[in-house]
């Protein structure tokens, strides 16, 4: 057994695990904030109805996420100690910045977003709203910068030699602004919008097909569309701009991601798909566009890209998993914009919600960001081997020397268990909530029915007694715990629920 491979495939496994939930807790944050803004503004009690849903699933989905990541930074001790004591002045700041000024940030929000419903104002539970959505960006902040500084270290020096040698940092600020940070942040940000606008519309439009909730599941569903769409138009951007900063700063890298073995006079090819064989040095059953990869890399057709031959076989990265995910991630990145702007036209036209077909694609859409947002990273990762620190530490190099084969394998099997335990707890907890689905609540602070202490104090303040028991009095109309008539919704004929249904 290879105790590298070992190490690598554990924290590859845990990584992919944990990477389920940030990019879901930062596009849930932009649908809640959206949300209950419509709220804030129009006071209609549907929107706050789908903002205290999102809260919920939010809250659950960020505490499953803390808690998984938590074993990577022992991970860096255990397996990777010659890798830590490289990184350590670099790695460890960026990751006490994302404690101070991300995770403390959320989770302090995130208190007053579950719990302060009622408790405090409109507006002071808004911006605990938008709050918690910028910790969950800050987070992924200070994450992208420390693994960008390892594809394109900046701001640092080494210091001692052989085992003992270590980067330490000159310049935080170029550090933080290395070449491919911003680039790889704008990318990441937005495949995480992307995600959890898709998981959105994927409940709403079940909610939909099943005629439960309608009304709020409309207003939800036009919410996470248009997110949807613009961030899926706009990680094209993204993306074509970060592939030009890696034909400079990783250009190992970009020739794996395109199969590009032999660099030649004239343009490069982009192929679309097919089967990169590393040995033969060609690409089986591909179909290319001639010249399209010089004209995208350089913004000039006949402007030449450099291959794979230019580095020594040691340096090359594993062109098949390369090539496959990366290209994986384009696919489906084409699948997002094409869902969502038929969707946009159809809803322009008004048949969106009557196109049945259309809504179980959203229903199961919501697979497509998670694997994008997995084979992105998957591509960023292998592409840069076989270096773990770009040109300056092998990954060969950088495990733990003490660790054997054998407990490595042992602690793969232990977290694959708690990992499937908690994985299984996430989606228990999840389906009953979308099973429940969004309450109308009538009343400020309370759910249903007004509350009888608010009930009490409206009377009151009508100038009712609160004992008389004449007709007059016992014929007042039902109060809302003291709200406006604004801040009811008015019932809609398709909030109904049919026949052989439980009321929401």
């Amino acid at each position: 057994m290879d105790a590298v491979l070992l190490a690598r495939l554990q924290f590859a496994l845990t990584i992919m695990f944990h990477y389920l939930f940030p990019p879901l807790t930062i596009g849930l944050g932009l649908i809640m904030v959206l949300t209950e803004g419509r709220f804030v503004r129009t006071g209609d009690r549907r929107y706050e109805a789908l903002a205290r849903f999102w809260t919920k699933i939010y809250a659950v989905t960020f505490a499953v996420g803390v808690a998984s990541g938590i074993v990577m930074e022992f991970e860096f001790g255990t397996n990777w100690a010659t890798y830590s004591r490289f990184v350590g002045d670099v790695f460890g700041s960026a990751l006490a910045a994302e404690g101070v000024f991300a995770f403390f940030l959320e989770s302090g929000f995130l208190a007053v977003v579950v719990f302060g419903w009622g408790r405090v104002s409109r507006r002071l539970h808004y911006f605990a709203t938008v709050m918690v959505w910028l910790g969950s960006m800050f987070s992924a902040v200070w994450i992208v910068v420390a693994n960008s500084w390892q594809q394109t270290p900046a701001g640092y020096h080494i210091v001692g030699t052989g085992a003992a040698a270590r980067a330490e940092i000159l310049d935080f600020w170029a550090m933080v602004f290395n070449p491919s940070s911003v680039d790889r942040l704008v990318h990441v940000l937005l495949g995480g919008l992307i995600q959890g606008a898709f998981f959105s519309m994927s409940v709403c439009a079940w909610y939909l097909l099943k005629r439960r909730h309608v009304e709020l599941a409309k207003r939800g569903f036009d919410i996470g569309l248009v997110v949807a769409a613009l961030c899926s138009l706009a990680i094209v951007a993204s993306g074509h701009h970060q592939a030009q900063t890696v034909t400079v700063t990783q250009p190992a890298k970009l020739a794996a991601f395109e199969g590009h073995f032999r660099t030649l006079d004239g343009g490069a090819p982009l192929y679309l798909f097919g089967f990169p064989d590393a040995e033969a040095e060609q690409v089986e059953l591909g179909v290319a566009v001639p010249k399209a990869l010089s004209l995208l890399a350089h913004g000039d057709p006949n402007q030449p890209v450099t291959a794979l031959d230019q580095f020594p076989p040691p340096d090359r990265p594993p062109v098949g998993l390369s090539f496959q995910s990366y290209h994986l991630m384009v696919l489906l990145g084409g699948l997002f914009i094409g869902l969502t702007l038929l969707a946009l036209l159809l809803r322009w036209r008004g048949r969106l919600y009557q196109t049945r077909w259309l809504l179980w694609a959203f229903v199961f859409a919501v697979v497509g960001p998670i694997v994008s947002n997995q084979a992105g990273w998957i591509a960023a990762e292998v592409g840069r081997q076989p270096w773990v620190v770009y040109g300056l530490l092998r990954t060969s190099d950088a495990i733990s020397q003490t660790v054997p084969a054998e407990q490595i394998v042992g602690s793969i099997v232990m977290f694959g268990v708690i990992y499937l335990g908690l994985l299984a707890l996430w989606l228990f907890v999840l389906n009953s909530k979308i099973q429940h689905g969004p309450e109308l609540h009538t009343a400020a602070g309370g759910e249903g029915p007004a509350s009888l202490i608010g009930a009490a104090s409206a009377l009151h303040e009508a100038g009712h007694s609160l004992t008389a028991t004449d007709d007059a009095e016992t014929d007042a109309p039902e109060t809302s715990g003291g709200a406006d008539d604004a801040d009811r919704a008015p019932p809609t004929p398709s909030e109904s629920v049919p026949e052989g249904e439980d009321e929401p």
